[in-house]
Parts: structure tokens; C-alpha cells; sequence
């Protein structure tokens, strides 16, 4: 009988332990992170655009140059003022508090930015007391969050908190059993954030080259701001927005036009606009600066396309990637001698090329991990390396009077061009990471 007994107990024992086993197995943990967006109110937003304190750079956006200072977006956050007037030592002098910027401009003693869906005039007579002196709202009204992510349309996001959690859940539970996010916190799962901004407007002005008699400064190739005459122009992912500067301090809003779809970078030059989409260029003419009129389009294959130009010729660049569901990394120069029919008149192959900027004969173009390349465009059917300079990432460039200002993730750098045969680094400013 006592013999019966363990080995019933024997039996119950091995169940309860392939029991747990059993429940340990079906059983798992996961490790998440979510951000939580931080408020402020309207007023307590509006009241800090203004110069603040400098602040270290943490993501670089678009770039501008105006006179001796570069502003530099802080995604999301702001501008960064940076006192360039010697080169080999640059100053980060101020901060100017915008949350949602993305893009600028300038004319005058006058910086136009945008505050997730307003657009912001600020007097910079003194960019160490910048102010705001007009208010656009709801200039970019679709500038939005897609997916799971709510936000409290009453209030202003300035920054986000990041908490991490631990969880028990059940194995192959795809979801977030048993867990309560808040709808504005964004969730990412296994280190995947599942939020995409679609905010893309942007900075560029002018193709005047920035010296003490033009009104204009000089912005990027990756812009979607652009100043020409009494007139600021800004792309969206669809429309080509218009607003009167006349009066440069007290801007308004004056028309839209829509342009399709993916529209992505916009370049001033003369009395046109060449503006970029991932499935081609349109030229639009400005002789009307109110009435931009399309005289000109070039379709190309799917994939992202900055665009810059002069006299005689448009100069594109193609590149692959998951927001230009793209294959194509080149160059394209294309012969806009009649502007109504733009011809491709050569192609070159890039490994993966950005922003781009041409001084004279001299063309600098970013090639993505390739670093910045230099070439002679004297012949534009025979365009000849110069240099790269190599182990540096590259996404803009503004090269003008001898200096090509570069950025990507890890810094600002100022380049010599001075003599062509001898291109060196001035100075860098390194980003935080």
C-alpha cells in the first residue's frame, strides 16, 4: 500500500512540475519603450520664440547662411544661431525656441520658420534678441501624426520623455496584453518606434550668394523654403504655398497650389522655381511672383530628387531608400535652354547622393557614406572628379566664396576651397550623440 502511495505521489510530483514547466513555457517578457510628449500651452510656446541661451547640437536639419551667421534647425526644437565671422572658430551664440521646426529663411533682417502647422516671422536685427513680430496660423494645416498616436490638439508638444517597462506576457501575444498606454504616449515594440512625422516643409532661400548688398541669405538643396523677390515659397508633400513679404515682418498668406504628390525640395533661381519630387522636377515661373505658373516638367524614376540649377543647366540627384521607394543613385544633368521641355543630357552613377551645391565650375555633391565629392563641371557632358574627402556621411552642402559648409549626423564642418588642390577642414562643430 505505502509503495501505491509514492508512486501516486511520484506521479502528482512529475504533473505539478511539467505543470509549471508547462505555465513557465507559455510565458514571456518583453521589454518596451514608449515616449511620452511633454505640453505647454499655446501662450507659454509663442512667448519663448525668441534668442535664448545656446544649447548643444543634438539632430541637425536644414542649414542657412545669412551675412556671418548660420542658422541650423534643431529638428523639431528650434534654430541654432551661429556666429561665423571667423570661420576656423565658429561660436554657438544663441537657441531660438521653436517647437515643430523643420524649416527657414531669411530676408533681410527678417527669419520665417515653421511651428508644426504656423508659419513664424522673427526680427534677427540683432539675432542675439531675435523676437517674433507675425504669427501665420494653420499655414501648413496637413502637418500631422499617422498611426496610434493622438495629440492633444490644445496644447503644443515640446519634447518627449522616454520610459522603458518589463512586462509578463503571454508567448507569441503579438499585442500589449494586459498593458494601459496612454493614446498620446508613442510605443516602441522591441525597439521599433511606430511613429512617422510627415512634416516636410523646408528651408531654402535665395540664389543670391549672401554678401553685405543682397537681401537674401543662402539655404540648402535639401530646402523647402525659398525667398525670391517679394515672395516666400513653401513645398509641402503636395502643394506649393504662397505668401506675400513685402512687408517682411508682418507676412500673409496668399495662395496654394496643388502640385500632386511627394513633392520634396524646392531651389530659387532668377525668375524660377525648380522644385523636386520623387517622381520628377517642375519649373515654375515667378515673373508673377503671386501667380507661380508651371512652365516645365522632367519625369524621372521613383526616387528622392534634389535640384539645384543656373543659367543653362538643372542639375538632379536620385537616390534609393525607403522613404523614395527608389532604386536609382545618380546624378542627372539635364539642358534647360527651353524650359518648357527639360532634356536629360547626362547621367552619372552615385553610390547614394544627397544635397548639393555648385560654385562657378565647381560642383560638390553629397554621396551619402561615399563622403563629399568635388568635381570640375566646366564640360557638364564630361564632368571630372577633383577629390572626395572620405569617412564622413554627408546629407547638405552650401559651398560659396571659397568655404563649403557640410553637415550630417555627427557635426557642422567648414571646408577650404580656396585652392581647389588643397581642400582642407577649417572647423567643425560636433553634434551630440
Amino acid at each position: 500500500m505505502l509503495k501505491h502511495i509514492h508512486k501516486l505521489t511520484s506521479i502528482i510530483l512529475l504533473s505539478f512540475i511539467l505543470f509549471l514547466q508547462g505555465c513557465i513555457k507559455d510565458h514571456c517578457t518583453h521589454t518596451f519603450s514608449y515616449f511620452s510628449p511633454v505640453y505647454r500651452t499655446t501662450e507659454q510656446v509663442r512667448a519663448n520664440i525668441k534668442s535664448n541661451a545656446p544649447r548643444q547640437i543634438s539632430q541637425a536639419g536644414k542649414l542657412y547662411i545669412r551675412g556671418q551667421y548660420i542658422f541650423l534647425n534643431e529638428l523639431d526644437k528650434g534654430i541654432h544661431i551661429i556666429d561665423n565671422s571667423n570661420p576656423l572658430s565658429p561660436k554657438n551664440v544663441a537657441f531660438i525656441d521653436i517647437p515643430g521646426n523643420m524649416d527657414l529663411a531669411v530676408k533681410g533682417n527678417t527669419l520665417y520658420a515653421d511651428a508644426y502647422t504656423d508659419l513664424v516671422a522673427l526680427d534677427i536685427t540683432n539675432p542675439l534678441q531675435a523676437r517674433t513680430t507675425k504669427i501665420v496660423e494653420s499655414a501648413f494645416p496637413y502637418r500631422q501624426y499617422y498611426g496610434a498616436f493622438y495629440a492633444d490638439t490644445s496644447k503644443v508638444i515640446v519634447d518627449w520623455v522616454k520610459r522603458d517597462t518589463t512586462v509578463d506576457a503571454e508567448c507569441g501575444n503579438g499585442g500589449f496584453f494586459g498593458i494601459n498606454f496612454n493614446k498620446h504616449d508613442v510605443i516602441m515594440y522591441e525597439d521599433v518606434l511606430s511613429l512617422a512625422n510627415t512634416a516636410r516643409y523646408s528651408s531654402n532661400t535665395s540664389s543670391s550668394p549672401g554678401n553685405a548688398v543682397s537681401p537674401f541669405g543662402v539655404g540648402g538643396s535639401m530646402a523647402r523654403f525659398a525667398i525670391a523677390g517679394n515672395n516666400l515659397y513653401a513645398v509641402t508633400t503636395s502643394d506649393l504655398n504662397v505668401f506675400g513679404i513685402g512687408s517682411p515682418q508682418s507676412p500673409s498668406f496668399n495662395k496654394k497650389i496643388n502640385m500632386g504628390w511627394n513633392i520634396e525640395t524646392i531651389y530659387p533661381f532668377q525668375q524660377k522655381l525648380f522644385i523636386g519630387s520623387t517622381t520628377g522636377m517642375f519649373i515654375y515661373n515667378i515673373a508673377d511672383g503671386n501667380n507661380p505658373v508651371q512652365e516645365g516638367q522632367f519625369s524621372h524614376v521613383q526616387s528622392c530628387d534634389p535640384v539645384i540649377a543656373d543659367e543653362k543647366y538643372a542639375y538632379v540627384t536620385l537616390r534609393s531608400g525607403t522613404s523614395c521607394n527608389g532604386f536609382t543613385n545618380q546624378l542627372e544633368i539635364l539642358d534647360i535652354k527651353d524650359l518648357s521641355s527639360p532634356a536629360l543630357l547626362k547621367t552619372y552613377p552615385m553610390t547614394n547622393p544627397y544635397g548639393l551645391s555648385k560654385d562657378g565650375d565647381l560642383l560638390f555633391i553629397c554621396d551619402g557614406a561615399d563622403g563629399l565629392k568635388v568635381y570640375n563641371a566646366a564640360d557638364v557632358k564630361n564632368i571630372k572628379l577633383i577629390t572626395t574627402i572620405p569617412d564622413i556621411e554627408t546629407y547638405d552642402v552650401i559651398a560659396m566664396d571659397g568655404i563649403a559648409l557640410l553637415v550630417n549626423s555627427e557635426g557642422l564642418y567648414q571646408y577650404s576651397y580656396a585652392d581647389i588642390n588643397n581642400i582642407h577642414l577649417l572647423s567643425k562643430i560636433d553634434i551630440a550623440q
